[in-house]
């Protein structure tokens, strides 16, 4: 099996109130994959980081495997919400991918 996390920072010029409710929508459509991608087995998004944090978001998946998780990333249903709901509002971006 796969784990994949993603940190997220969101952009500056973003208000509060934007950063809530794109943070509610990257974790309403990412979660909303789950039983949508073969080799997806669980998908979570954390948005309520504690002030000592970093980032604003962190998505926390696992994946049957390394070939699961790059079918992941070109799955159209992945590409809609990531270009929909992520890309536009994110000024940085870490990912780390490994086995367990």
């Amino acid at each position: 099996m796969v784990k994949h996390v993603i940190l997220w920072q969101l952009k500056d010029e973003l208000s509060d109130s934007e950063k809530s409710d794109t943070k509610a929508g990257i974790k309403a459509g990412l979660e909303a994959l789950q039983g949508k991608i073969p080799g997806l087995i669980q998908i979570k998004v954390e948005i309520d980081p504690l002030a000592s944090s970093n980032a604003d978001v962190m998505l926390d998946s696992v994946f049957e495997s390394e070939e699961a998780l790059k079918a992941y990333a070109v799955h159209p249903e992945h590409v809609a919400v990531a270009d929909g709901r992520v890309r536009p509002y994110v000024k940085m971006r870490v990912c780390m991918d490994f086995e367990i």
